[in-house]
């Protein structure tokens, strides 16, 4: 190889090397600028693109939610309006309910008062007071003497101590606002012997209240719903007391307890216990249905005992509306026990209500009564010497 050709090689050497350097200088620029481009372009518009998307999405659950609350407000109004008229539906049943509950009672005592017509007794002022509420006096307490057919003599017994009589009996509803009545139903046969001397009794005294009911032991508790239904309808009063026709009572003692309860709702008031619930057939007091009140031995809920109870009106009125579905036991103070089980009701134990002869109470000129009537009980009772009931 020449000299010329050595000089062509090394010049085209160094000529490719200063393009190789220029082309690397370029790329390397290129790529900066590129590489620039890539990264800090796209990514503004990448969160200008996101930032209008969410915005888009908010605007859109703004929207929604706007919607939604117009839409609440539109319904609100209707659906007050179907509560309103749920509401009055509702009381309205309710006061039917105790329409067609006070026109039972009135027709009971339609039937009570007819009997007693036929029997020529002296009805009128029971039959007055029953025609209009209206026309209603407001009386303390209404007294039901619970009696049976056979029970004459403790009737006359109550008649000749604490139970005035004629004019006495009218002063004392009109002054002291006290009814008092025995009461008694009907017979198995209607319109037999007994009910004829119940009514000849009743046309010359005028003292008995007569119920829609069939006598029977048994049916203790049916007479006892029965007569609260009925003296509710008939007397205005603020409460209703049921007392057995072997007890005499001391009226100003009673009255001067009740008064004392007056103002307070839903009163039940007696001499309360809680005695044993008796499984064993044909024993006295045999409850039938004693797996109610559990294990066996176990006792009764506390209630006010047979003998003497009160009630206030809401009470009675309660016992009328709802009588077609209370339940009736054997004995009939724990009917009635049960049958304020579940309402917010006072239940107040009066010892003085508790009935009991003391030894001697009944001796020397009062051996009378005791022997008239076997009378073994009083309520709070002063006797006089002449053997009647101070009140």
């Amino acid at each position: 190889m020449n000299l010329k050709s050595r000089g062509d090689l090394h010049v085209r050497s160094v000529v490719s090397q200063k393009w190789m350097i220029l082309l690397c200088i370029g790329s390397f620029c290129a790529g900066m600028f590129f590489t620039n481009r890539m990264w800090i372009i796209p990514e503004p518009k990448a969160l200008a693109r996101t930032t209008a998307m969410e915005a888009e999405k908010l605007n859109l659950v703004s929207e929604d939610c706007h919607s939604r609350i117009l839409q609440e407000k539109e319904v609100k109004p209707e659906t007050k309006i179907i509560y309103r008229e749920v509401s009055n539906t509702h009381n309205a049943i309710q006061t039917l309910d105790k329409t067609i509950s006070n026109l039972e009672m009135e027709l009971a005592a339609a039937k009570s008062a007819q009997e007693s017509i036929r029997s020529g007794g002296p009805v009128s002022q029971d039959i007055k007071m029953s025609e209009s509420s209206s026309t209603k006096r407001r009386y303390l307490m209404v007294i039901g003497i619970n009696t049976a057919f056979s029970s004459r003599k403790r009737r006359d017994s109550i008649r000749a101590t604490w139970m005035p009589q004629g004019e006495k009996r009218k002063k004392l509803e009109e002054e002291k606002g006290i009814i008092i009545r025995f009461v008694i139903g009907h017979g198995a046969t209607s319109g037999g012997i007994l009910d004829r001397a119940i009514e000849a009794e009743n046309a010359k005294h005028g003292d008995i209240l007569r119920l829609d009911h069939v006598e029977g032991y048994l049916e203790l508790s049916a007479k006892t719903k029965i007569y609260f239904a009925t003296a509710v309808n008939l007397w205005d009063a603020d409460f209703y007391i049921k007392v057995d026709d072997d007890v005499h009572v001391n009226i100003a003692t009673l009255g001067a307890t009740l008064v004392r309860h007056r103002s307070k709702p839903r009163v039940y008031i007696g001499c309360m216990k809680s005695g044993p619930v008796l499984n064993q057939k044909g024993v006295r007091y045999h409850e039938p249905e004693y797996w109610k009140f559990g294990e066996t031995g176990n006792k009764y809920f506390r209630h006010a005992t047979g003998q003497l109870y009160a009630i206030s009106k809401d009470l009675a009125t309660y016992i009328s509306t709802n009588q077609h579905v209370l339940h009736k036991y054997a004995n009939e103070d724990v009917s009635l026990g049960a049958w304020f089980i579940g309402l917010d009701v006072n239940h107040i134990d009066d010892r003085r209500l508790c009935c009991g002869t003391p030894p001697g109470q009944l001796s020397g000129s009062k051996r009378s009564i005791r022997d008239a009537a076997k009378v073994r009980k009083l309520c709070g009772v002063s006797l006089s010497n002449s053997g009647r009931v101070v009140v």
